[in-house]
């Protein structure tokens, strides 16, 4: 029951990080918090019922958490790199304004 209790409690302080932070290192590591307490969900659940399901949920839950967060470094390397900032509400403003540039 611990275990339950950890994970709720990083899932809402995933949720409260994705919600109020603007940067986007900030948001990779809120999305971290809830994909880990998602996989010790599953884990936790899949371990009372049977081992080798448990161990099968972890494996994919490491290799899709791998994957987002590859995918997430890439996309705020490529947003530091173009536009010199990794602020979410900049990024926001700088693609409005170049679509506001394309109606003209």
């Amino acid at each position: 029951m611990d275990y339950v209790i950890l994970s709720i409690t990083l899932l809402a302080i995933g949720f409260y990080g994705l919600l109020t932070k603007h940067s986007l290192l900030k948001i990779l590591i809120s999305i971290e918090l809830i994909a880990i307490a998602a996989s010790m969900n599953f884990v936790l659940l899949a371990s009372s019922l049977n081992k080798n399901l448990g161990e099968v949920f972890l494996i994919l839950a490491f290799t899709t958490d791998t994957c987002l967060t590859a995918v997430i470094f890439a996309l705020l390397i490529i947003a530091s790199k173009r536009y010199g900032t990794c602020d979410i509400r900049k990024l926001a403003k700088l693609e409005k304004s170049g679509e506001e540039g394309e109606d003209e």
